[in-house]
């Protein structure tokens, strides 16, 4: 059953400042993704209730196969469609492309309101030291390099995607929550 209360974000409004509007992020929308690009994170909201983060890449966890690719100037124009759309509670993460390169992601605000509290899960090294194996590929059709750890047993248990081998072995992260079978 899906919890219909909308959450609290105080805690990422703390952490990261008063969310843009839609429109006041479509007016600052090129400089807002290069920031976003570089490493910042900002909150969007549309109409008060539906919060997205527009994110680097390393926050955008597991494998992005599959991800739409949205182009940065089509975003610009359909960006209260797109905060809806990750904003739902079965959202998954919206890529934001240049030249079909991803360069930034938007997520939904609960999975950075998941995230804003320290994480258990172990670093790339902390795994290889607990026996983990970690593949590293390039996918040749999106350009990124992806990061799989496996157990023992060769289950995956963490997966994560970037522009070179840092930004995906940063990215290793439990499965996201959109993938996690129900």
């Amino acid at each position: 059953m899906i919890n219909a209360e909308r959450p609290s974000y105080d805690q990422l409004v703390t952490l990261l400042g008063v969310p843009f509007s839609v429109e006041d992020a479509r007016a600052r929308w090129g400089s807002l993704v290069e920031e976003a690009r570089n490493g910042r994170t900002i909150m969007i909201t549309r109409e008060r209730w539906q919060w997205a983060g527009l994110v680097p890449l390393s926050k955008v966890g597991g494998v992005w196969s599959g991800l739409p690719l949205v182009p940065v100037s089509t975003a610009r124009s359909k960006l209260g469609d797109l905060i809806r759309q990750v904003a739902d509670p079965y959202g998954e993460p919206v890529l934001l492309g240049r030249h079909r390169n991803p360069v930034a992601g938007l997520v939904a605000a609960h999975v950075l309101l998941d995230k804003a509290a320290p994480s258990d899960h172990p670093a790339a090294d902390a795994l290889l030291v607990g026996g983990h194996t970690i593949a590293l590929s390039r996918d040749p059709v999106e350009g990124l390099v992806l990061a799989v750890a496996r157990d023992k047993d060769g289950a995956e248990v963490s997966a994560g995607a970037g522009r070179n081998a840092r930004e995906a072995l940063r990215a290793l992260a439990e499965p996201p929550p959109w993938r996690q079978p129900g």
